[in-house]
């Protein structure tokens, strides 16, 4: 299903998220909210919390050498919650769960030269990784944030949704009742917070968002945080792509401002992901290829916390192993309720 390009502006406003908290609704086990990034944000009026009785943690873990482990059971792992051990009340290998997988394309000026390599690479993903259970949708992103294809199976719709990646003039499209609000800039974050929040929230299994870009936000309504929360709402794991235009950037003088390396490594390890330098299509094709194993290899853990106050307060996630030399990718917390606030 092919939906119409909005203003990221006008999407948001549509979608009531400028209006106030946007709750989400919960699923049986009643994930938690995780942290935003870095600890307690400043604006704890904007905190959204959901009622905690089973914390779940998707994991990937690595042995000395960098290479995925995949055949742990339970006995393997301890996790700790603000330093307090916490008993593990379900455990599996998400090997086979259904997958969701969102890809988000930075479609700026400054990724021009860049694009056609990214729907090479990506149509090679789709066709060598996703099982017949999986599904994919995807995002393109500069001025304003658009879904080029809804969750599909259809390797056929994918690739077609590929073929619309494009860079636009940077003007909101303005449709319907809602004005041509130019904006300008890269809506990153907008368009994390719209993939966590509106399509990829709607799916069950394991999650995940990848970001192919160079990692600069500018001009977007939703801060990092916030989008941050919103893939920690949804439960999905955010992978980065660092795939910069060098000579974009040399030729224009903004070297000295570039920051993208450190948003993109922020989102990722908050959600339990990673990110990775591509400089040229193989290495590109290489990101792909490992992201692809580390979703095959997920363990989901699964607890019920030992402080049940109702605080409001930040809880850290520490995953560990019981035997040394192996490393574990995890989310950082998550926020408890707040037993203060109306359900």
């Amino acid at each position: 299903m092919r939906i119409p390009r909005w203003s990221a502006i006008a999407y948001l406003c549509a979608t009531g998220v400028l209006g106030g908290v946007l709750l989400t609704q919960v699923g049986a086990t009643q994930v938690p909210s995780a942290g935003a990034a870095g600890g307690i944000p400043a604006d704890d009026a904007d905190v959204i919390r959901v009622e905690v009785s089973v914390v779940n943690v998707l994991c990937t873990v690595r042995d000395r050498k960098g290479g995925l482990v995949d055949t742990l059971d339970k006995a393997a792992f301890e996790i700790r919650e603000d330093g307090k051990p916490q008993q593990i009340v379900y455990f599996s290998r998400e090997n086979n769960i259904p997958l969701t997988v969102g890809l988000l394309f930075d479609s700026s000026v400054s990724q021009e030269r860049l694009i056609p390599s990214e729907r090479e690479a990506s149509e090679l993903f789709f066709n060598t990784f996703l099982q017949p259970h999986d599904a994919a949708f995807l995002i393109g992103f500069d001025a304003s944030v658009e879904l080029l294809q809804d969750v599909t199976s259809s390797k056929d719709d994918l690739r077609d949704g590929l073929g619309n990646i494009r860079v636009h003039d940077g003007s909101p499209a303005g449709l319907g009742p809602f004005p041509s609000i130019n904006v300008g800039g890269t809506h990153l974050f907008d368009a994390v917070f719209l993939a966590a929040e509106d399509v990829i929230a709607r799916e069950a299994g394991r999650k995940a968002l990848i970001l192919i870009t160079d990692g600069q936000d500018q001009g977007s309504k939703v801060s990092l945080d916030r989008a941050l929360r919103a893939a920690h709402e949804a439960d999905t794991i955010i992978y980065g792509i660092l795939f910069v235009d060098q000579s974009f950037y040399g030729s224009r003088g903004m070297g000295a401002g570039y920051s993208g390396d450190d948003t993109l490594r922020k989102m990722a390890e908050q959600t339990g992901g990673r990110v990775f330098r591509a400089d040229n299509d193989t290495e590109l094709n290489r990101a792909f290829n490992e992201i692809s194993q580390e979703l095959r290899t997920l363990y989901s853990i699964g607890y019920s916390p030992t402080n049940s106050a109702e605080d409001g307060s930040f809880r850290k996630i520490d995953v560990r192993m019981k035997t040394g030399g192996m490393k574990v990718q995890a989310r950082k917390g998550y926020y408890a309720p707040d037993g203060t606030e109306p359900r």
